[in-house]
C-alpha cells in the first residue's frame, strides 16, 4: 500500500502569471517564495511553497503528495506499474522546480495529475503573508472524479486514504488525523475542484468575506460551517475558475478504533449546517 503523509503542493496552470500572482498575493494572502521566468511559486507555512502558478494551460493542474522515503517512492512506482497506471519518474530539473528531491508522476482513475514526492523542502523561515487572511497553511484539496465509488476504492486501497465521512456517494478522505486532505466530487472533467487553506479563527474568515467582497472577488458559498468537519468555511473563485477555500476548526479524528464515518446527504444541508447555498458546479446535483 502507497502511504501518503501530507498533501505537498498544488501546480496550476495559467494564461496570465502576472494576474494569478497579485491573486495569490493581494487577495489569497500568500507570499511569494520563489519568482522566474514563466512560474512563481508561494509559500503558505514552513514549506518551501505549497502553490506554484506556471505558464500555460489551466486545465494542467497536479497535485503532490509526500511519501516517506526513496524505498517507498520506488515501491509506489512499482505498484501503480503493476495496477497498469503509467508512471514517469520526474527529472532533476523537474524535482528541483517543484523544491523536491525526487518525484514519480500518475494519473488516478479519473485523470487527475498526481505526483508523489520524496523530501519536499522546507524553507527554514516562517510564512509571512502579503496580507493578514490569519493562514496557518495548506490544507486539502478536492478532486474531481467520473467515478466516486470507483476513485475511493483507488484511494482506500491502493493508498492509505480513509473514508471520515460522506456526502452522498462523495468521499473525503483522511490520511492522518486530520479530517481530510482529499475530498472527490463528481464531475465531467478531472482536474483540482477546489484548493483549501486553513485559516486561525471564525473571524479571519469573515473578514476575508468581506476583504474580498468589497473588491469584487466571487463568492460561490458561504461563509457557512460544514457539518462533516465542522469547520467555518468561505469558498470564492481565483484565476481560470479555480475554486479557493478558506476554513477553521476543522476536526481531528485521533481514535482510529472509535470513529465511524457518517452519510450526509448531497445537498445543501448536508455541505452547510448554517443554510448557505452552494454555487459551486460540483457542489450541486
Amino acid at each position: 500500500m502507497i502511504r501518503l503523509l501530507d498533501v505537498s503542493y498544488v501546480r496550476l496552470g495559467t494564461r496570465d502569471l502576472d494576474a494569478a500572482t497579485t491573486f495569490a498575493t493581494d487577495f489569497l494572502g500568500l507570499e511569494i517564495s520563489t519568482h522566474g521566468r514563466g512560474f512563481a511559486h508561494f509559500k503558505s507555512d514552513a514549506r518551501e511553497h505549497t502553490l506554484c502558478y506556471v505558464d500555460g494551460d489551466p486545465a494542467d493542474q497536479s497535485v503532490g503528495f509526500e511519501i516517506g522515503d526513496a524505498g517507498d517512492l520506488d515501491a509506489a512506482a512499482a505498484e501503480l506499474d503493476r495496477l497498469g497506471h503509467a508512471v514517469r519518474l520526474g527529472t532533476a530539473g523537474e524535482a528541483d522546480a517543484r523544491h523536491v528531491r525526487r518525484f514519480i508522476a500518475f494519473k488516478d482513475p479519473s485523470g487527475n495529475a498526481i505526483e508523489l514526492v520524496w523530501r519536499p523542502a522546507h524553507s527554514g523561515r516562517r510564512y509571512h503573508g502579503s496580507r493578514d487572511a490569519g493562514i496557518t497553511g495548506f490544507s486539502h484539496v478536492g478532486l474531481c472524479s467520473s467515478d466516486v465509488v470507483r476513485d475511493e476504492r483507488f484511494w482506500t486501497t491502493v493508498c492509505n486514504a480513509r473514508v471520515s465521512d460522506r456526502i452522498g456517494d462523495a468521499p473525503l478522505l483522511r490520511i492522518d488525523e486530520v479530517h481530510h486532505a482529499i475530498a472527490l466530487f463528481p464531475s465531467d472533467r478531472p482536474g483540482i475542484q477546489h484548493v483549501n487553506h486553513q485559516v486561525e479563527t471564525g473571524d479571519d474568515v469573515m473578514r476575508s468575506y468581506r476583504f474580498l467582497a468589497e473588491r469584487g472577488v466571487p463568492m460561490v458559498f458561504g461563509p457557512g460551517r460544514h457539518p462533516s468537519s465542522s469547520a467555518r468555511f468561505l469558498y470564492f473563485e481565483g484565476p481560470d475558475g479555480m475554486v479557493f477555500e478558506y476554513s477553521s476548526g476543522v476536526k481531528s479524528i485521533a481514535d482510529e478504533l472509535l470513529y465511524r464515518e457518517r452519510q450526509f446527504p448531497f445537498e445543501p444541508k448536508g455541505f452547510c449546517h448554517w443554510g448557505a447555498k452552494p454555487r459551486i458546479r460540483q457542489f450541486q446535483q
